[in-house]
């Protein structure tokens, strides 16, 4: 979710505080398309439905093809009206929305208040599914289309609700609709530009099949064909109705099985853009010396953790999850993996985002040996400890170091599970079906405390795969989404973080850098807080 230009020297490589531009020489691989930038990210986990899509891969695409009410600014995440022409409260509770006219989706039709309200709905109703439906639970009426199921599981939800609409959504007309929350939500908008509150065309709800073949968007590429298990391919829409005309004609993600392969394509131009570098490129810094003048780095907005699925009763003990916590030296893994690139996370927030502080895992995030190791042992914990992840990102290396650590503190063997790709891994961790600790890592959506909070540790949140639920977390997470003043909502934000630590659902591990690559063709190399390459304004060099 994110975009903007920055002009410099094609002679150089320059950094911005949270972006980055790329300058080098007027190359282009032999046979290379001129008009065709190339880059690399997961396959996508389920069909691109932008209210049923919270993994990397199809987030980044998606972003590319819809535009939501507002976007963030892609160097500093800061949000701005895009499809909306305004939003306006008087006390944060209703919100009265104007839509800017001439907006269409890729297929011609008009982005109207409709558009949204249907949209949210659809994603809202439980029948439905939606991975991103909790980002609605804030509407009025959302508990009466996703109400919760008292004879089962924290996560589960009626499948016969109430009614299909939410209460709180009217349109006025064409242009206007008013949003109505259940209770006041200052920070509202600044969650407007999340794809679960995107737009959809008429063609969704009259043409399901026809969508799901060819996905209908409003942003400013448009879907042109994929190849599973290969790569996606968007072009620019020529009546694109936002203010940043791309320049690039087309780009193709694709999705690469190793890393390093990736990179190897990246260092000698046959691929145009790597948002995350392998773990060997880092060692001894290699890709600076492989990608002189076309790499940036910065500290991320992202947390990397390993998460317990605590529908297992192998890790109902809270103090095996501390125990395991305690037994890794999170430092000494950044130093021999990321050779020191990488920051050990101090709780469930990145300090990078608003509201983020540091030190609030205290010494349950601390390297304690032998106190893990007393714990542990106190626990009726049996068998191996497994921590499973996708490789198609390179998370091995580092993760199989993580489990080397927890052997030698806890005497307790631990073993690495390799899931081929991030889409196998996460539909088994959305369907409940893991029975082991596994990765899991969160790039801010939007950039707020509350963004690490709700969606994970809230019960029933949109990503607490896990199952956890603290009703005492659920208050302060409430309470603090009606705080009005910012930085009192923080401290409860805060408050909170600190609790669902105690019971460490959860173990947080290092806060990723940001280690990007591009190739010689490409100019104008714009990385937004996001890890998102900013394909709005990315040029590619002529001949």
């Amino acid at each position: 979710m994110r975009k903007s230009p920055l002009v410099l020297s094609v002679a150089t490589a320059c950094l911005t505080a949270l972006g980055a531009v790329g300058c080098g020489p007027d190359t282009n691989s032999p046979g290379q398309d001129t008009g065709l930038l190339t880059l690399n990210t997961t396959e996508p986990e389920n069909p691109l439905v932008p209210g049923d899509t919270t993994d990397a891969g199809g987030s980044k695409i998606l972003r590319t093809m819809f535009k939501g009410l507002v976007d963030y600014d892609p160097r500093t995440a800061a949000p701005r009206n895009a499809v909306a022409e305004s939003i306006q409260t008087d006390d944060s509770r209703v919100f009265t929305v104007r839509l800017k006219h001439g907006w269409t989706f890729h297929d011609g039709t008009p982005v109207t208040a409709q558009s949204f309200v249907d949209a949210w709905n659809y994603t809202a109703y439980a029948p439905n599914e939606q991975q991103g439906a909790g980002f609605h639970s804030v509407i009025e009426g959302f508990d009466a289309v996703n109400a919760p199921d008292p004879g089962a599981a924290p996560a589960a939800h009626s499948a016969d609700p109430a009614t299909r609409t939410m209460s709180g959504l009217r349109v006025v007309d064409d242009h206007q609709f008013t949003i109505t929350l259940a209770a006041p939500l200052p920070s509202f908008v600044d969650r407007l530009g999340y794809l679960a509150f995107a737009p959809l065309p008429r063609k969704f709800f009259t043409d399901r099949a026809g969508y799901l073949a060819h996905p209908v968007g409003n942003g400013p590429f448009e879907f042109v064909s994929r190849t599973p298990g290969s790569s996606l391919t968007i072009q620019r829409d020529a009546d694109y109705s936002g203010p940043n005309k791309p320049s690039i004609e087309r780009a193709e993600f694709r999705f690469n099985a190793r890393l390093e392969a990736a990179y190897a394509d990246v260092v000698n131009n046959r691929l145009d853009f790597l948002e995350v570098l392998p773990g060997d490129a880092l060692v001894g810094a290699r890709y600076k010396q492989d990608l002189p003048g076309r790499h940036f780095t910065r500290t991320g907005t992202g947390l990397q953790t390993i998460t317990f699925p605590l529908y297992d009763p192998r890790f109902a003990d809270p103090r095996v999850r501390q125990a395991i916590s305690m037994s890794i030296d999170r430092q000494h893994v950044i130093d021999t993996v990321f050779t020191g690139d990488r920051v050990p996370a101090e709780g469930l927030v990145p300090s990078t985002v608003r509201g983020g502080t540091t030190g609030q895992c205290g010494t349950l995030c601390q390297y304690r040996p032998q106190q893990a190791r007393e714990l542990f042992d106190s626990t009726e914990f049996q068998g191996a400890i497994e921590i499973a992840s996708n490789v198609d990102s390179a998370n091995e290396k580092w993760l199989t170091a993580v489990c080397a650590s927890i052997t030698a503190a806890l005497g307790r063997e631990c073993r690495f599970q390799p899931v081929p790709t991030l889409g196998e891994f996460r539909r088994q961790i959305n369907a409940h079906q893991m029975r082991t600790i596994y990765r899991t890592g969160w790039v801010a959506d939007y950039p707020s405390i509350e963004n690490f909070l709700n969606p994970l540790y809230r019960t029933g949140g949109s990503s607490n795969t896990g199952r956890y639920s603290n009703p005492q977390v659920d208050t302060l997470l409430a309470r603090a989404d009606a705080t009005t003043n910012e930085q009192d909502s923080w401290a409860l934000y805060q408050e909170a973080e600190r609790l669902v630590l105690q019971d460490m659902p959860a173990v947080p591990l290092v806060i990723p850098g940001v280690q990007t690559g591009w190739s010689e063709r490409l100019r104008n190399v714009t990385v937004t807080p996001f890890r998102d390459l900013d394909l709005e304004t990315v040029t590619i060099a002529e001949r």
